[in-house]
């Protein structure tokens, strides 16, 4: 044990290394951005190889440093797991559930009260996430993810396909006859869809129109649904997202069909706590029976 470095330097190395941020890591273990560096170098200085390739605004692993990676935090899991078999969890801890804002507000929130009247002694914890390097193994019990499916280590559940569909106000969409009539409103983009609005036109046969209308860009699903319930644009939202608003109506009925879709994720490791596990299976059951189209 004597050879092994500190397990605050380990631990900075790994925060850091999976946000390739010192200051996200610092954030993530209450210490400063140079705390976090210092540490970090120490390790390195220990080790005598660089795991950092330091750039000017950005962080990347050396190769020392990606093969390392994962015995470091399989080591972590394993410590997390003795611990929990031994001394068990603390009872009072809530349930963490991690998920962007706007699968909170349009999904998780008609859907959480039915779990709550069901399981009153079970607390809950929503934690929001906009990017994706906001998920990760690290504070959640459980979350709801967008993407492709595929994250080592973690055992993820597909909410189901995905099609994408033009929204906005009532009373915008009584001017929506076809995609033509687009052209004339201005288009709510939110970053970081594979699917977005060049696609959504190319595929119903209009892909030059994105260039003659008014774009609003936006940093989140919530914000573009926000404007166009009133009445500022049109929004290219997922269908599911918008099944329980009355504010929102379907410009235009004609679906895209998502490679990405909305999964349910928590840890492949360690064995989740009882709580956690009660959520998981009650969602679980909510996709078995095809309530999610409800």
């Amino acid at each position: 044990m004597s050879a092994l470095p500190p397990l605050i330097w380990l631990q900075a190395f790994e925060s850091a290394a999976r946000t390739l941020s010192f200051t996200a890591a610092g954030q993530e273990l209450g210490v400063t951005q140079a705390a976090i560096s210092q540490r970090v170098r120490l390790l390195e200085d220990r080790l005598g190889q660089r795991l950092f390739v330091r750039h000017p605004r950005s962080l990347s692993l050396t190769p020392a440093g990606q093969a390392w990676l994962p015995s470091l935090q399989d080591g972590f899991t394993r410590l997390t797991e003795g611990t929990r078999e031994v001394f068990g969890d603390a009872s009072d801890a809530p349930v963490t559930l991690r998920t962007t804002p706007v699968v909170q507000q349009n999904w998780l929130a008609p859907r959480l009260p039915a779990f709550r009247r069901q399981h009153s002694g079970v607390a809950l914890r929503l934690v929001s996430a906009i990017w994706p390097d906001d998920f990760g193994p690290e504070g959640a019990d459980l979350e709801i993810r967008y993407g492709e499916g595929a994250w080592p280590g973690m055992e993820a559940l597909p909410l189901g396909g995905e099609t994408m569909l033009p929204v906005c106000s009532p009373a915008l969409a009584e001017a929506i006859a076809r995609p033509e009539d687009l052209a004339a409103h201005t288009l709510l983009h939110a970053a970081g869809f594979a699917v977005g609005w060049p696609t959504w036109l190319d595929a119903v046969g209009v892909p030059a129109l994105s260039s003659r209308c008014a774009p609003l860009i936006c940093d989140t699903q919530t914000m573009t649904l926000a404007l166009a319930a009133q009445g500022e644009g049109v929004a290219l939202t997922h269908r599911r997202l918008v099944e329980h608003r009355h504010d929102l109506v379907v410009a235009l009925n004609r679906p895209v069909e998502s490679h990405e879709g909305f999964w349910l994720v928590r840890p492949a490791r360690p064995r989740p706590r009882p709580e956690a596990a009660l959520l998981w299976d009650w969602l679980k059951d909510r996709l078995d029976s095809a309530s999610l189209e409800e």
